[in-house]
């Protein structure tokens, strides 16, 4: 109420135009709720919970099971003891928030209630034994949390959706649960390294299924039980089962996302579509600022490959990291007309102003198009709070020039300029997380590589590690998660990436227009490039050849033949 107040009496001041900029994160109560330790108490209160009512679920499946005792409850607790702090001690940064452990621990009691109600469908139907235990869907909860959250987590839901499940199915022998779930449930883990499309969930699943059919025939075989059941029933059940999972994980998948606002490879290449409004619109009203996005994508992915960040985040938020700029795209050099230099007319602080303000505008633009949270977050960050320096510099020079002035008398004490280092600094925040400053030190990395004259490898290794180490001493990498070993990683990849993209090319000897038809072979030797194997090169010998076999008045010309070059004698060399 308060901040609007303010905001009126400014329009009536005429120092405002009354609208408000978008703000990224709204909720105070939903950040401080995802971050708080009553959250994780909470969130574990709820999962032990609803793992007491499954138990009990569990023992009513079947007539005669033990009910629920003290002992079990016992071992529940203890297991949930080693969940808690296996979660805390090897996982606590992978879990980084309340939201996060709420989607472990839902993804496993899903597991679970979906193993029970499966269960109840396989007495129903009078399956044998250990046809109950291998049809159960144990390759589900590893297999959404692996593709959400990454292996690790996908284990640590493997192992301890296997250890609760022989609580919850206690009509089932403990050792043939654990084994047929580890088996599975690590099976889904392995198969889905880098899940970029849906179709690799289907296969994971098939191939689970295969392995779940291979699994039922030795573990029928060495039970003895083989004749008792069905060949088809105890081979296709097995298969169908880890097929339906997998297509399952694929069609739960953007519902997660959505509802837990995580993002996976699948959704930032879904993202990635250049053909976007707003790449649209950057390719035409800020080409330049288009072009540099692009080769900071492919930086930036290069390097998130190499420390095994996320390649695809990489990409995507590097395409959008700069639309703040189509506000006022010919201020910046990259879209600037060379013969208009709009800063010409601006004091040094109000160019500052103006280039600062591309991050809030770019907030606002992802904000308005409903763009990820994760884009919207590298957008803040990828400047951090770093300082203008161009500009910060200028204002410096005309500071020093008035007080100059001032002292041969030319000027008043009034005239000299007020220059605060915090109006030429970016707002931030600092980069967060890794994807947001391997972006961030791309950005200045390729804006930085178009300054280099003639540059080659040692050029191109000096700039990077001078940017690395401004960056280091400015403290913008302070509150992310990077390593040294990393950022020496990181640097290696930008020289690579950009000694590919700035190589040189070969000068070709320039093609002669016309030769007489008896000595074209000759000519055609004489005028061909140096590296026939080259693109360019084999397209030139092409036009050297079309030139030759059209004729024309110029074809019959004669032309001197070239003289013989005699090798040097051996004491001139």
């Amino acid at each position: 109420m308060f901040e609007s107040i303010r905001r009126a009496r400014l329009q009536r001041e005429g120092l405002s135009c009354g609208k408000t900029r978008r703000k990224h994160q709204e909720g105070d109560l939903l950040d401080e709720m995802r971050t708080h330790p009553a959250g994780t108490v909470g969130a574990y209160v709820l999962f032990f919970v609803g793992i007491g009512v499954l138990m009990r679920l569990g023992t009513q499946v079947e007539a005669g099971l033990p009910a629920v005792t003290w002992l079990h409850m016992l071992y529940a607790a203890a297991i949930g003891f080693a969940m808690v702090v296996h979660e805390r001690v090897a996982l606590r940064h992978d879990i980084c928030d309340n939201g996060v452990l709420l989607l472990v621990l839902g993804t496993i009691f899903t597991h679970l209630a979906l193993v029970v109600l499966m269960l109840d469908l396989s007495f129903s139907q009078s399956w044998g034994k250990t046809l109950k235990a291998i049809v159960l869907p144990h390759a589900f909860g590893p297999v959404v949390l692996s593709v959400i959250l990454g292996r690790r987590i996908g284990l640590f839901g493997a192992i301890y959706a296997t250890l609760f499940g022989v609580l919850v199915c206690i009509s089932i022998s403990a050792p043939t649960y654990m084994a047929t779930s580890a088996l599975l449930g690590f099976t889904g883990v392995l198969l889905t390294k880098h899940v970029r499309r849906r179709n690799r969930l289907f296969m994971a699943g098939l191939y689970v299924g295969l392995v779940a059919m291979a699994y039922s025939l030795l573990l029928h075989e060495a039970a003895g039980v083989i004749m008792e059941e069905r060949i088809g029933r105890m081979v296709g059940l097995p298969l169908l089962i880890g097929i339906v999972t997998g297509m399952a994980v694929g069609g739960l998948l953007p519902v997660m996302e959505s509802v837990f606002g995580v993002t996976t490879d699948v959704s930032w290449l879904e993202l990635g579509d250049l053909n976007h409004p707003l790449m649209r619109r950057l390719s035409i009203e800020a080409p330049g600022t288009y072009h540099h996005s692009l080769v900071v994508a492919n930086l930036s992915e290069a390097a998130a490959e190499k420390i095994g960040a996320s390649a695809s985040m990489c990409r995507v938020c590097a395409y959008f990291h700069d639309i703040g700029k189509l506000s006022k795209p010919e201020y910046f050099i990259e879209n600037m007309d060379p013969s208009a230099n709009p800063h010409e007319d601006l004091t040094p602080r109000m160019s500052a102003l103006v280039i600062i303000a591309h991050v809030k505008d770019g907030v606002d633009l992802a904000i308005k198009h409903n763009l990820n949270s994760r884009i919207i977050d590298v957008i803040e960050q990828h400047h951090g709070n770093s300082l203008a320096y161009f500009f910060y510099r200028q204002a410096l020079d005309q500071k020093a020039e008035v007080e100059r002035l001032v002292k041969q008398s030319k000027a008043k004490e009034d005239d000299v300029p007020q220059v605060s280092e915090e109006t030429f600094r970016y707002p931030g925040p600092r980069p967060q997380f890794k994807e947001s400053a391997i972006i961030s030190l791309a950005d200045a990395v390729e804006s930085a590589s178009r300054t280099l004259d003639k540059p080659n490898a040692s050029r191109i290794e000096t700039m990077i590690n001078d940017i690395v180490q401004a960056r280091m001493m400015d403290g913008q990498l302070d509150e992310c998660d990077l390593t040294i070993a990393e950022l020496a990683r990181i640097k290696a990849s930008f020289a690579k990436t950009l000694l590919s993209m700035m190589h040189g090319r070969i000068k070709y000897q320039k093609a002669i227009e016309a030769k007489p038809s008896s000595q074209q072979a000759h000519v055609r030797d004489e005028a061909r490039p140096v590296l026939v194997g080259d693109e360019e090169t084999e397209a030139s010998a092409k036009i050297v050849e079309a030139s030759f076999s059209s004729p024309g008045p110029a074809a019959e010309a004669p032309v001197k033949k070239p003289r013989s070059r005699k090798s040097p004698p051996a004491s001139a060399a």
